[in-house]
């Protein structure tokens, strides 16, 4: 990482939360509270050198940003249930996997389905049988031909998200997040996430930190320079009970993102745990912990 000094302020999630604001439109949403829609807003492009993204604009308590690291490296190593994340320090999760929600979907009590992240990364259903390992065979992948434009991964498992007449979902969450493309150009690592679907002011911090420690946990393990985070978007909303936090987060001055350091002997990207993340440099404005979250 760079200097304290050479890093600049970043702006781009509170223009982010200021489009949403003045171009989104009020739907209706699954949650039962309305939301402020945008379609397509512009990606975020976080240089690491830059700093790593989590958030000045309020507090992102390491008990947050750790539990997001947490999530994705459960998931890639095949983490379903509410348990099994819990192993690798994601504990959030209680909310969405009750006995209501999992009994709806056929499924047992604390687990998020085969249509889940874990499920999708790590256990990917085949034609021919056996189960596919996305992460396993995208880090083989770019050792071997780093070149392609073909370094793609998607949690989506169609056959388990589908809802109407005669279906059953097979998970408690559709992904709202994952759809993730790697490019090496000159040495240097990209990965560029797509979101389906993003709640701006609660959920998309947590992305933020997660994808970017993702980012370098690959650079890392295919032995390339980590150098940008690239965030797209789909739907990005903002539910309206948040309006007046978000406000408030406008009128904080941009501040320099933190420096994000990873354990340099962990090579194999299975091997990652929260324990080799060390976040420092922080500067962040007052946190919002009264933020709604739709659940």
């Amino acid at each position: 990482m760079s200097k304290p000094h050479t890093r600049t302020p970043d702006t781009q999630y509170r223009e982010l939360l200021a489009e949403i604001l003045e171009h989104g439109v009020r739907t209706p949403s699954q949650q039962g509270v309305d939301a402020l829609t945008l379609i397509g807003p512009k990606p975020l492009h976080f240089k690491l050198k830059n700093g790593f993204p989590i958030i000045t604009e309020r507090k992102i308590s390491k008990k947050i940003w750790s539990q997001a690291i947490g999530e994705i490296i459960g998931f890639i190593n095949g983490a379903r249930t509410q348990e099994e994340l819990a192993e690798y320090g994601c504990k959030w999760w209680h909310a969405w996997v009750t006995e209501a929600k999992c009994h709806k979907r056929g499924l047992e009590t604390g687990d998020m389905g085969p249509g889940s992240y874990g499920a999708a990364f790590h256990d990917f259903p085949t034609a021919e049988g056996p189960t596919f390992n996305q992460f396993q065979n995208i880090i083989e992948q770019i050792k071997e031909k780093p070149q392609l434009r073909t370094h793609f991964i998607s949690p989506w498992i169609p056959q388990y998200t589908i809802r109407g007449k005669g279906k059953q979902q097979k998970v408690v969450v559709c992904p709202c997040h994952g759809w993730i493309h790697i490019r090496i150009i000159d040495g240097k690592l990209t990965l560029h996430m797509f979101q389906r679907s993003s709640d701006t002011p609660v959920g998309l911090p947590a992305n933020l930190a997660q994808y970017a420690a993702l980012t370098m946990m690959i650079a890392q393990a295919t032995g390339y320079e980590a150098y940008e985070y690239v965030h797209s978007f789909s739907d990005a909303h903002i539910y309206v009970d948040q309006l007046d936090h978000v406000k408030e987060l406008l009128k904080r001055e941009p501040k320099s993102l933190p420096v994000m350091k990873m354990n340099p002997d962990k090579k194999d990207l299975f091997e990652f745990r929260v324990e080799d993340f060390k976040l420092t440099e922080y500067d962040y404005h007052p946190g919002m912990w009264d933020i709604p979250v739709a659940i």
